[in-house]
């Protein structure tokens, strides 16, 4: 009865080694983002955020857009709203914010 499990497992994990494959390299090119001093670090970004748009964080992600690092933030507010946010990376600045309607 082991059997079918195991031979279950071997092929659910070689069907998820590509998928683990590629957020390895995201990560690393985020990485090496980081020690370049190409981008703050995510804590740094989100103190700075959170002065002038408190809330829950529900989302990052980190993207190269037009030779820039931008983080892409999604933050629920107190009223329930959800906001919208992009970061320079590198400076905290917000580059662009928008309000999501229910």
């Amino acid at each position: 009865m082991r059997t079918p499990l195991a031979i279950a497992t071997l092929f659910a994990a070689a069907a998820l080694t590509p998928l683990a494959s590629l957020a390895d390299g995201d990560h690393d090119r985020a990485r090496a983002a980081l020690q370049a001093g190409e981008v703050l670090p995510l804590h740094v970004v989100l103190e700075r955020v959170a002065k002038d748009h408190p809330g829950n964080v529900l989302e990052v992600e980190l993207e190269r857009e037009k030779g820039l690092w931008i983080y892409e933030l999604k933050i629920l507010q107190g009223g329930g709203g959800l906001l919208k946010l992009k970061v320079d990376a590198k400076t905290a600045a917000i580059i662009r914010q928008r309000e999501v309607q229910r």
